[in-house]
């Protein structure tokens, strides 16, 4: 029996929602809602936050007291982390700046460990901006796991209290995305427990 692989899929995976939206105004924190109360069902994973509006990081790549302040509090949420759901409006087909500058500020934390993609817009859905993280993260030698959460329309889609109209469709696929985010997140850290990842 391996007692590695036993343990590995026994214990839960840490997953580190990051949600990116940084407008004023924003309807990010609506779909997190959503999205963290079906995380939080599951029993097989330990959710962790981090919002992107709250974490002052500067644009200029360069040592200061405001960098390392905010690194002290986010770093170790990347880095503790054996997966990611990245939550992302679309702002001009693609996903927000400061998203981008929350990843860029990182580099090992998200070496080897799987993301998911959820998205809400307009007509797209947040669609492209899903495609153009892709890329990224594959830059960065994470896996984006292949099926993804969207919402068109994302003000219409959810009512007053911040439910989805229809809960069926957006319900199946979160929970089709986490259990395939899950199977990754496993796979590969039994893998780094036997072998360091080659970056």
């Amino acid at each position: 029996m391996n007692t590695a692989t036993d343990t590995s899929l026994a214990s839960p995976v840490r997953v580190t929602v990051v949600i990116g939206s940084t407008r004023h105004g924003r309807f990010g924190p609506v779909v997190a809602r959503w999205l963290l109360a079906r995380a939080r069902e599951r029993e097989d994973l330990v959710v962790d936050v981090v919002d992107v509006a709250e974490v002052p990081l500067p644009l200029t790549f360069a040592p200061s007291p405001e960098a390392t302040a905010a690194l002290a509090d986010v770093t170790p949420k990347l880095a503790a982390a054996d997966a990611f759901v990245v939550l992302t409006p679309e702002y001009n087909h693609s996903f927000p700046a400061g998203l981008k500058n929350l990843i860029d500020w990182h580099f090992t934390e998200w070496q080897a460990k799987p993301v998911a993609l959820v998205s809400y817009g307009g007509v797209s859905g947040g669609l492209r901006a899903v495609e153009h993280l892709r890329q990224v993260f594959a830059e960065l030698h994470a896996v984006t796991v292949r099926d993804t959460v969207s919402f068109a329309g994302a003000s219409a889609a959810f009512d007053d209290e911040g439910n989805p109209r229809d809960t069926t469709g957006p319900d199946a696929a979160a929970k089709k995305m986490m259990d395939q985010l899950l199977w990754w997140a496993r796979t590969l850290r039994e893998a780094k427990e036997k072998r360091p990842y080659a970056a």
